[in-house]
């Protein structure tokens, strides 16, 4: 007969398995890049109200929000799950938080880009880069030379130098 705490274990190990095989965008049985095309977009008013609601700050060097102009700060065609992981990782980190980058024009493109919704730059601060640098995993370099992190749920953080670049591929966990 099985006692109740190896039973508890077998099954607490099953709970993790089946979870690390069925992550969408990253378990080996998950349904992965053609989530994509499945992501569910916000309005830039949509997006803005949940990180106002989350305490998350957003500045633009050219002091607006139109999609089409690099200097501008959008969030129309934002990934509900990139708003939710930037939630997330405002909750876990207890940083103050400004998002520097969204959907706008003019950042590199491909399938997990800014203007796929998949992307937010965040402002570098020390309680930031202290998280990101002392939780998460460490994958080596870009392409471009920048450093990148892994979280457990494999979001990935990209020290651009003067901002962290972040690819969402879930919301982190909320």
């Amino acid at each position: 007969m099985v006692t109740r705490p190896r039973l508890r274990s077998a099954l607490t190990a099953l709970a993790l398995v089946l979870g690390a095989l069925f992550v969408p965008g990253i378990g080996v049985l998950g349904s992965g890049p053609a989530e994509a095309s499945a992501a569910t977009k916000l309005t830039h008013a949509q997006a803005t109200s949940r990180f106002t609601s989350s305490g998350i700050t957003w500045s633009s060097s050219g002091g607006c929000s139109n999609r089409n102009v690099p200097t501008c700060t959008s969030f129309d065609q934002l990934n509900l799950a990139t708003a939710q992981g930037a939630q997330t990782l405002r909750s876990a980190t207890g940083c103050a938080l400004n998002i520097t980058g969204g959907t706008e024009t003019g950042h590199a493109g491909g399938t997990y880009s800014h203007w796929t919704g998949y992307k937010l730059d965040f402002g570098k601060s020390t309680c930031l880069t202290n998280y990101v640098k002392g939780v998460f995993t460490y994958i080596g370099v870009r392409g471009d030379g920048a450093p990148q992190y892994q979280s457990g749920s494999g979001n990935i953080y990209a020290d651009e130098g003067n901002h962290w670049d972040v690819t969402y591929h879930n919301c982190g966990g909320c």
